[in-house]
Order: C-alpha cells, then structure tokens, then sequence
C-alpha cells in the first residue's frame, strides 16, 4: 500500500501524461488515501480529463474534484448562445435522435433530457457538448427505452 505522499506523486505524474491537462493548473492532495483535486481550468472537458487521469490509478479509491471551471471570455456568452450551439452539435451527430433530446443550459451548466433507445446515443450526446466553448458542465439525464422488434422478443 502506497502513502499518501507516494500516491500524490504518482497522480501529479499521471496528470503531466495527460495531453488534455496542463498539470500546472491542477493541485493535488491526499489524506489518508482520499484524494482532492482543486485549481482553475478553462473548460469542463479539462477538469474531467484531469479526474479520469487520477482515477487511472487503481490505489486511488476516493476522489474529490474541487476544481473549478472558469471560461475565459464567459461573460461574453450568454446561455441562449450555448444552448444553440448544444443544439447545432446535437443535430451534426449523424447516429443521434436529436429531436428526441432537450437541452437546458443555465450558467453554462447544459442539462441534457429526453429519450433513446441505447446507451451509445445517450454518451454520444454528451460527449457532442461536452466541449463546447462556455459550458461549465454537463448533466445528462436522457432516459434509456430500448425498442425491441417483435421478433426480438419472440426470439
């Protein structure tokens, strides 16, 4: 079993590997095994990479990611421009059932809702807004309702 000093090295070697992450900008802390991320990133694809990076470790059982999003020119964005370019991103997914998801953005934050039939379209459409300039994060609560041919069924 690593200490914890071992283990933060180990993260903050982990967090120089990732291409996404500038590791500058991430500090890292652990206590008696629980880890804390904390800094300021530039998008919230940024400060995800930086937590799969950490949880790539498999001595890393707890995680807390204080770090916090700050999108440079944010102020210049409103949530109307977001959730239009949530909406164009969704609609450019050739295997996505757009119609079927409704995008909510407030404060940058893009909540996702609606239905499809499987889970590679549920991720797909999370992963088409994720990096979009301005969103602070991403909540995806699209429903799974998998539609089976009757002869599925019977079969």
């Amino acid at each position: 079993m690593k200490t914890d000093l071992e283990l933060k090295k180990d993260i903050e070697e982990e967090l120089r590997w990732e291409p996404t992450v500038n590791a500058a900008e991430i500090g890292v802390e652990v206590t008696d095994g629980v880890v804390t991320l904390h800094g300021r990133v530039d998008s919230f694809a940024r400060k995800e990479a930086a937590e799969l990076a950490a949880k790539r470790l498999p001595e890393v059982r707890a995680l807390a990611n204080e770090i916090r999003v700050e999108v440079p020119g944010f102020n210049e964005l409103c949530n109307t421009d977001i959730a239009r370019a949530a909406e164009r991103a969704l609609e450019s997914e050739a295997y996505l059932p757009d119609e079927r998801i409704k995008v909510t953005v407030d404060s940058g934050w893009i909540k996702l809702e609606g239905e499809v039939g499987r889970q590679f379209e549920k991720d797909l459409a999370r992963q088409a807004v994720l990096y979009l300039q301005g969103v602070r994060g991403v909540t995806n609560q699209i429903i799974l309702s998998p539609k089976m041919a009757l002869n599925e069924v019977e079969a």
